[in-house]
């Protein structure tokens, strides 16, 4: 099977999945074990999620439909059926109008989540009405819910800029896993990658912790960065021009200071689909200091070859390079 189909078809088996825990949970026996398989469930991938969600949402949509829809008016026709029956449905048409009434106050008072999401070597720029702006990078997905309320976002992967409109009476949480991240008025950034957090703190506060408890909550302040992983957490302080390097990405470049060439390609291969390789170890531990745009790896590996003297060769969608 190709890649594409192979991709269409875990794309069909995900939202059949969720299609039967949406089934499962409105029309079966739904009980506390239950709801835990389906957050297992849940948690296993960001597709999962979102999978569930959009079904979910078009699920609740169909409600509003209904309970909204009224039938036209016609003339009652004369019946001389008993009055108990007649006296029977009389009420329980009243009870579904009522349940139906419920439903729809229930979808119009639940808050809506958005989602965005960037491809590989995508960015993008979300603005809010009281100033707080979030910049996507490459391969990330973001799940939002703001409302007069609450303001939560939820890193589901990938990296995001934040500048934030402190408000303290509504206060606004990154959730990353098990991570919870609380605006205090500040700019900061995030990088979730696969068992590892990343987070950055350019000014203002955040206070740091798990999602439940605050036994491990810190207050960080301008400089601090924080690295999080399923078992431990560690606080570091870095150079402000360091921090501003790392985000150089919210203007399509990286940045890179004696850094390791291994390290440099890593960052290359998350904005490109042809993907470099360094095949040679002595060449995998050279430093590289320079900006180079996040689209242009013709124009990286051509600074290496000449610089370094290395070896460049392209083996279908990989560039590999060696001494």
């Amino acid at each position: 099977m190709s890649e594409p189909a192979m991709v269409a078809a875990n794309a069909a088996e995900v939202e059949a999945s969720a299609s039967l825990w949406l089934e499962q949970r409105d029309f079966g026996d739904w009980s506390e074990q239950a709801q835990k398989e389906l957050d297992v469930w849940l948690a296993q991938s960001w597709e999962n999620r979102v999978a569930f969600w959009r079904l979910d949402a078009a699920w609740n949509r169909t409600e509003r439909l209904a309970a909204l829809r009224r039938p036209a008016d016609e003339p009652a026709p004369v019946s001389r059926r008993p009055v108990m029956p007649i006296v029977m449905g009389i009420a329980a048409a009243f009870a579904i109008v009522a349940m139906l009434g419920v439903a729809a106050s229930h979808f119009i008072a639940r808050p809506a989540d958005k989602i965005y999401a960037t491809a590989i070597g995508g960015r993008e720029t979300v603005k809010f009405a009281d100033g707080t702006r979030i910049e996507l990078n490459t391969d990330t997905v973001l799940r939002m819910r703001m409302t007069t309320a609450e303001r939560t976002v939820w890193l589901e992967k990938g990296e995001a800029y934040f500048e934030v409109k402190h408000d303290a009476a509504h206060p606004f949480t990154v959730i990353t896993g098990s991570n919870r991240v609380t605006d205090l008025g500040t700019k900061f950034a995030i990088r979730r990658d696969a068992g590892r957090l990343h987070l950055a703190l350019l000014e203002g506060r955040v206070r740091f912790g798990a999602v439940k408890g605050q036994a491990q909550s810190v207050l960080l302040a301008p400089g601090d960065t924080v690295t999080a992983t399923e078992d431990s957490i560690s606080v570091t302080k870095e150079p402000m021009q360091a921090l501003t390097d790392a985000l150089s990405w919210r203007h399509g470049v990286l940045s890179f200071d004696n850094a390791l060439l291994s390290d440099v390609v890593s960052e290359f291969n998350r904005y490109n689909s042809e993907k470099i390789v360094v095949a040679d170890p002595a060449a995998a531990s050279m430093t590289i200091t320079g900006t180079f745009r996040t689209d242009n790896v013709e124009a990286f590996i051509g600074t290496v070859q000449r610089v370094f003297q290395l070896h460049i060769a392209r083996h279908g969608e990989s560039i590999v390079i060696s001494r």
